[in-house]
């Protein structure tokens, strides 16, 4: 490891020599600048569309800071982030100069560093129009594959995928593929507009909104564009969160609205795949949720378990057909308890013959078996044991976590039967990194406190990224300095 000028080497660099593994974060982030931006948007679709973007995108969050405080309450605007970024100034400049970036890097104790977009996030989900959008991505797309050539020894840069519309993504992920990026950040739920409400809002903006997944009940068949990641070789990574949606609409305060939107986001997308038969029909597709934590797949693999043992055809059947109820042993039941003067009284052939259900009137037991009998909720993936679940979720499924985050020791145990892939994602460039020297150190701190052993430090932050981009492809380190020792980890080693 390279010391850090006359300061010698920082914490995070004298933990990183000490280690036998490489570090590979897998999730920071760069800063990209708009006046740089705008020359490949021209080059790509002119100047006409600079204008353009321009006008959409990228200018000042205009309403909110226009607007008086009760202005905001009455429409309920979401108060944005504010000096979101580093002002270290070595790590501000890193963020924006690529080559600097890949200087850095052993000071920060990183081998490998996977960096994701800041400004390309947006480009994917707030563009609403769709010539601009396919010029701005293919655009930011040619920008990371030329800005960051000179650097693929130490970062794989990311290129963005817009899943508004199945053709639109599979599109983009070709043109990514050629211009040779070997990762996509996608926006991986989509808000959608209710169709019925045309009928009597002709303001698309202003029509009920509902979120689509990608899987279960989705708007599309997104079969194709899963295919299209297979045949590319390239791991499904979403960055995309709630922020915005109805429950997160503070005026006043952005944490009210942060705290915890990756992972409601993140919790729909899962669990909308799973259901969906998803992992089930695309055995070999990875999929990481960046930036989110773990709590979040850990409560929901718990939730599939629970949901499944008492939600699955054959217990519902067995224990939840109102026909398996006896009417003749419980009225036996209310005959026993009557004593004068009760409130049953009088009621109790009534109650049996047509008042079974506690919400509904005149439910009888035979409307309550017929009418309410649905179709399997596990229909879309064949569950028979409940190994089947973790095997369609743990082996799918990967989970960007920060340095400090205790949950990730949870993902972890095995007394729990989670044992679940989370890896470390710094957010370098972002508002939780006042200084990248400290990233590894504060994640090394997990194993002072014991919260994580060794070998649980070594998946955290080498393996669990090395199967998730290079189960998909296994060249995808190839050229990189770890090259190597991925590939003894793609073997089995």
């Amino acid at each position: 490891m390279a010391e850090s000028g006359s300061r010698g080497m920082t914490h995070s660099a004298r933990i990183r020599s000490r280690l036998n593994h490489p570090v590979v974060d897998a999730d920071g982030h760069w800063l990209e600048l708009h006046p740089v931006f705008w020359q490949y948007i021209d080059a790509v679709a002119g100047p006409a569309m600079v204008e353009r973007y321009k006008q959409v995108y990228g200018s000042v969050q205009g309403s909110w800071y226009n607007m008086a405080p009760a202005q905001r309450q009455a429409v309920r605007i979401r108060r944005p982030g504010w000096w979101g970024l580093p002002v270290k100034n070595v790590d501000r400049a890193a963020a924006m100069i690529p080559r600097l970036f890949r200087d850095k890097l052993d000071e920060w104790g990183i081998d490998v560093a996977l960096v994701y977009p800041t400004l390309g996030f947006g480009l994917v989900r707030e563009i609403p129009d769709e010539e601009l959008l396919e010029a701005s991505v293919q655009a930011y797309n040619v920008m990371v594959a030329d800005l960051f050539k000179g650097c693929g020894d130490r970062i794989v840069a990311a290129g963005v995928a817009t899943m508004n519309r199945p053709d639109l993504a599979i599109k983009q992920i070709d043109q990514a593929h050629k211009l040779g990026l070997k990762m996509l950040s996608i926006n991986g739920v989509v808000p959608r507009t209710l169709d019925a409400d045309a009928a009597w809002q002709p303001d698309p903006k202003k029509r009920r909104v509902w979120i689509d997944g990608l899987g279960m009940d989705s708007a599309y068949d997104y079969d194709p564009v899963w295919q299209k990641f297979v045949d590319c070789r390239i791991a499904v990574t979403n960055h995309n969160g709630a922020n915005g949606w109805p429950d997160r609409n503070s005026p006043t305060s952005f944490v009210h609205c942060h705290l915890g939107h990756f992972a409601q986001a993140h919790h729909l997308m899962a669990r909308s795949l799973f259901l969906g038969g998803v992992t089930q029909r695309f055995p070999t597709l990875n999929f990481g949720f960046l930036e989110g934590g773990v709590g979040w797949g850990c409560n929901l693999l718990a939730d599939l378990h629970g949901h499944w043992r008492v939600w699955n055809m054959q217990h519902m059947e067995k224990v939840r057909n109102p026909r398996n109820l006896d009417l003749d042993v419980v009225r036996g039941y209310f005959e026993k308890y009557a004593e004068p003067g009760w409130a049953f009284e009088g009621k109790v052939d009534d109650i049996l013959a047509k008042n079974l259900d506690i919400v509904e009137q005149n439910m009888s037991q035979a409307m309550l078996a017929e009418r309410e009998r649905g179709e399997d909720e596990f229909r879309h993936v064949k569950i028979n044991k409940p190994s089947d679940i973790d095997d369609l979720f743990k082996k799918r499924f990967y989970f960007g976590c920060e340095a400090e985050d205790p949950m990730t020791a949870v993902a972890f145990d095995k007394r729990l039967g989670l044992e679940l892939k989370p890896m470390l994602g710094s957010d370098i460039s972002h508002f939780d990194v006042a200084d990248a020297d400290e990233v590894l150190e504060e994640c090394w701190e997990l194993v002072e406190h014991g919260i994580l052993t060794e070998d649980n430090f070594r998946d955290f932050t080498f393996t669990n990224a090395v199967r998730l981009h290079g189960g998909m492809n296994p060249d995808f380190f190839t050229g990189t300095v770890v090259e190597a020792a991925a590939r003894r980890v793609l073997d089995g080693g």
